[in-house]
C-alpha cells in the first residue's frame, strides 16, 4: 500500500514492514516544512498501523539526506528564525514519534548524510551504511546548532571526545570509520543494501513487538536512570512481558519445539 498525498515522501507498506522513503533526490532529499510534514505524518501512519510491525527509513537516489533545505533557509532571509522554529518542530515530532514508538526502526543508508539527514540516520535501532555512505555534521559550515537529536545521540554512540570532534570540525566520516566507531551497525555493499535491509527488518517485523518495544524504551531511558531506577524499571517491563500473549507464545514454542510465530501471540 502507498500513500499519497505525500511531499517528498513516499510510504509503501508491505508485508507488515513501513518503507518510509526520502524522495526529493534532485535536492539531495533535503527537508523543507512541507517534507518534514508529510515524514511526519508517514511516521504517524506506520505507528497507528496495527498491520505494521517494523518501520524502515531511506532516501532515494544518490544521498540519504543532505538535511535541512539551504535553498528555503537562504530564502527566508529576516524570517530565518522564524522559519527554522517551524522546520524542526515538526522535524522533532517526527524524530520523537520513531524514537519512543512501540515499533523497531532500520534507517538504510544509501549514500551521504549531513546535517539533519545524520541525525536521522543515526535514530535506527539498526543502521546499515552501503559502503559509498559517509557522514558530516555541516551545522557549524552554515553558522547552525545541531538538531534531530543529534548532540544527544552522537557522545552515547562514540563517546564524548569523538563527539566535540565530529561536530566542531564538520569532518566527514566514511562508512569503514562509522562502523568502527560505532556509528552504524554494519556496513554493506552498495548493490546489497535493499537486499541486506530488508533481512534486518524482517527479522524484527518476526519478533516479539511488545518485548522489542520495551527494549526500546528501557535503552533510552536508562542514560537519565540510577542503577536502582533501572533495576526497578526492568522488573516491572519483565512482569508485563512475562503476562502478554508474546511470551505465552514464545515459551510453548521453545517447550514443544516447533516454529516460533509472535504473529500469533500479538502485543497486549
Amino acid at each position: 500500500m502507498s500513500r499519497d498525498g505525500f511531499d517528498g515522501v513516499d510510504l509503501h507498506i508491505k508485508d507488515g514492514i513501513g518503507f518510509i522513503t526520502l524522495n526529493r533526490p534532485d535536492s539531495g532529499n533535503a527537508f523543507t516544512l512541507s517534507v518534514a510534514r508529510s515524514f511526519l505524518a508517514a511516521a504517524l501512519q506506520c505507528e497507528a498501523d496495527k498491520a505494521v510491525r517494523c518501520i524502515v527509513v531511506t532516501g532515494e537516489g544518490r544521498l540519504f539526506c543532505a538535511g535541512g533545505d539551504v535553498h528555503l533557509l537562504s530564502g527566508a532571509g529576516e524570517r530565518r528564525a522564524e522559519v527554522l522554529s517551524e522546520l524542526v518542530t515538526v522535524f522533532h515530532a517526527a524524530i520523537q514519534r520513531l524514537a519512543h514508538g512501540s515499533k523497531p526502526l532500520v534507517t538504510l543508508v544509501n549514500g551521504p548524510a549531513a546535517g539533519a539527514g545524520f541525525s536521522l540516520a543515526m535514530l535506527g535501532d539498526i543502521v546499515i551504511a552501503a559502503r559509498s555512505a559517509h557522514f558530516t555534521a555541516a551545522y557549524s559550515a552554515i553558522g547552525l546548532t545541531p538538531d534531530g537529536g543529534l548532540s544527544w545521540l552522537l557522545p552515547r554512540l562514540v563517546g564524548f571526545r569523538r563527539a566535540q570532534d565530529i561536530l566542531l570540525t564538520n569532518r566527514r566520516i566514511k562508512s569503514e570509520e562509522a562502523e568502527t566507531i560505532g556509528l552504524v551497525s554494519r556496513i554493506v555493499e552498495d548493490d546489497d543494501l535493499g537486499t541486506e535491509g530488508r533481512k534486518a527488518a524482517e527479522a524484527l517485523r518476526d519478533g516479539p513487538l511488545l518485548a522489542l518495544g520495551a527494549a526500546r524504551t528501557l535503552l533510552y531511558e536508562s542514560f537519565t536512570a540510577t542503577f536502582e531506577t533501572q533495576l526497578d524499571r526492568e522488573l516491572r517491563f519483565m512482569a508485563a512481558a512475562g503476562a502478554s500473549a508474546e511470551s505465552r507464545e514464545g515459551l510453548s514454542a521453545l517447550l514443544s519445539k516447533k516454529q516460533v510465530d509472535f504473529k500469533r501471540g500479538p502485543a497486549g
